[in-house]
């Protein structure tokens, strides 16, 4: 019966969504469609630290290569920007291959460090390479006259994340990554490729993000390297992801929700306090839901234990 109702409510929120942008101003366009990205960025995050056990830190750096590869064939090259888009996701694959290869031998802080590094280096490299990327200058984009695209492709991507979440969870590859998350030496011993393994969760958690990116470029019309790389966008989709509950499906969904909508509230009505109180938000969710709110909502019988959800 608690399955139906959440399925009820789910098909519900969907029908919401597509018909939002009939009826809705453009704040609230905007404003969902910056959750869609969220919850991309969070869901993908989710994928490598939540079911591999990894703690990414770089995850703006595919984000950000995302949105420079579309922004440049947009402008360069004509490309009409959906396709775009999709190859911003490409650009961010062949990213997190070679940063897997090399930061994936590392464990722990170390792994985390790593890739934190690594996206700073390739901010450094755009900011720098003016002959191509525009360096410090940005990236001015054209104004594209209708919102709702950018929205049902926004919104796309967060579907996508969370469909490629929900299989994860259910297949063999998927309880491979569970095993190297618990034990990874066990998982070796048993005959799973963990290198490859964690290289392909990785891709997996890059190429939503440089998706999302891609569809932000032409979307916001101007990108440029110290906020598009932000470790400020790591941050954020981190504290979403765990707010929620990592290594879960409907986890990360939870937490970008909620706090998206708590941090509009807080800004809206407290816009002189409204980072203390959302901090202060963030240090009760790790004193007593240490495991996210998912966590809770399974152990009060209001989910269904199960690792699908």
């Amino acid at each position: 019966m608690k399955v139906r109702i959440f399925q009820a409510i789910l098909a519900a929120t969907l029908i919401f969504f597509a018909l939002l942008p009939t009826f809705a101003d453009r704040y609230f366009i905007n404003y969902f469609l910056l959750l869609f990205m969220y919850l991309t960025l969070a869901g993908s995050w989710n994928i490598i630290t939540g079911y591999v056990g990894y703690l990414a830190l770089g995850h703006a750096s595919f984000f950000g290569v995302g949105a420079y590869v579309s922004a440049l064939l947009i402008i360069e090259f004509g490309v009409f920007w959906p396709i775009a888009a999709l190859a911003g996701g490409v650009g961010a694959a062949i990213c997190a291959a070679i940063m897997g290869g090399i930061c994936l031998r590392l464990r722990h802080i170390f792994f985390a460090i790593a890739t934190l590094a690594f996206s700073e280096a390739i901010r450094v490299i755009v900011l720098s390479w003016d002959d191509v990327t525009y360096g410090g200058f940005g990236v001015s984009l054209p104004l594209y006259p209708y919102l709702a695209p950018f929205y049902f492709f926004m919104g796309g991507c967060a579907v996508a994340t969370v469909l490629m979440t929900f299989f994860l969870a259910r297949s063999n590859f998927g309880l491979r990554l569970l095993a190297i998350r618990e034990d990874e030496d066990a998982a070796e011993s048993v005959g799973v490729d963990t290198t490859r393994c964690k290289i392909i969760a990785f891709v997996m958690s890059a190429v939503l993000c440089g998706v999302a990116g891609g569809v932000y470029a032409p979307y916001i019309t101007y990108i440029e390297p110290v906020s598009t790389f932000s470790v400020l966008i790591t941050t954020q989709l981190i504290v979403m992801a765990v707010f929620g509950g990592t290594g879960t499906i409907w986890g990360p969904v939870i937490g970008v929700i909620l706090l998206s909508t708590m941090q509009e509230i807080f800004w809206a009505q407290f816009p002189y306090l409204h980072r203390v109180l959302f901090g202060a938000l963030i240090v009760g969710t790790i004193l007593w839901m240490p495991h996210g709110l998912i966590d809770v909502l399974k152990t009060r019988g209001l989910l269904p234990r199960s690792r699908n959800l």
